[in-house]
């Protein structure tokens, strides 16, 4: 991990270069721009708050739109740094043939591209929390820490995926099917209350209620979301019982996923 960081920071300009390269690849005919990046979930929250109209979601007291949007926004990030990071690799394919230079440039690049989608996506939420009146405190200053973790869960996802996706590319078929269930595993539409009241409160399912729960927070989004709502929207810190078990998942797999990568890389250029 250690000459991970030394690429980062060596190679910090040819991932600039690379990340506006695709960004204006992107958006070069695109009528609308930047502005797709904020449509994708404008358009999830009017779902979801048709859903809830009919099925009668909580939201812990917020604004179901704010709620929504905050739930959403380190998600989408985190789901398309991860689906960009995986395919990263082969979609350069001509790139890495040519010359060399360390393959973790790919994924990094394509989760700086995101970071910028991201920035768009931050002003939509600065709008909404203005409009209903929802002011941050404190608190708030735990974004930077959590978007920084979410980088690296999708890092962890990207070097492992994009190495195997070399070699089978039925992984990155596979792997929106993966994402969209991951998402209904999160608390992105309902509350982590939810969860909360039916397995610890209520003991849903007996004994098993506990294991499950803490099952159900070794999903690192789990806790990146719920402390983004809280540090945002309810001026709470972050509720470690929630982010730990995600957080020691994380940490545990990240070597072996950059080790994998690694040792993938060099047959790269033969195999693609």
């Amino acid at each position: 991990m250690r000459q991970a960081k030394k690429n980062l920071f060596q190679y910090r300009e040819l991932i600039l270069a690379l990340a506006w390269k695709n960004i204006s690849v992107r958006y070069k005919q695109a009528y609308l721009g930047l502005a797709w990046a904020v449509l994708k979930p404008i358009v999830l929250v009017a779902i979801f708050s048709l859903v809830r109209s009919l099925v009668g979601i909580p939201s812990d007291g917020l604004p179901y739109a704010v709620m929504t949007f905050a739930a959403l926004l380190p998600w989408i990030f985190f789901q398309e740094s991860a689906s960009e990071g995986v395919g990263s690799v082969t979609s350069n394919a001509a790139l890495i043939k040519k010359i060399y230079f360390p393959r973790e440039v790919f994924p990094l690049t394509a989760m700086v591209t995101k970071l910028v989608e991201l920035t768009v996506s931050f002003l939509i939420l600065a709008a909404l929390m203005a409009y209903y009146k929802v002011v941050p405190n404190i608190q708030a200053l735990w974004v930077p820490v959590i978007i920084l973790y979410t980088m690296i869960v999708a890092l962890t996802i990207s070097f492992f995926g994009a190495a195997l996706n070399v070699y089978y590319r039925d992984v990155s078929q596979a792997l929106p099917v993966a994402l969209q269930l991951a998402m209904y595993a999160s608390p992105v539409i309902y509350p982590l209350s939810v969860v909360k009241d039916k397995l610890l409160v209520n003991q849903a399912v007996g004994e098993w209620s506990e294991r499950l729960y803490l099952l159900y927070t070794a999903n690192p989004l789990v806790g990146i979301i719920d402390s983004f709502q809280r540090v945002l929207l309810k001026g709470l810190p972050p509720d470690f019982d929630v982010v730990i078990p995600g957080l020691l998942l994380t940490f545990t797999i990240l070597p072996f996923s950059y080790l994998y990568f690694k040792k993938a890389e060099d047959y790269f250029a033969d195999v693609i």
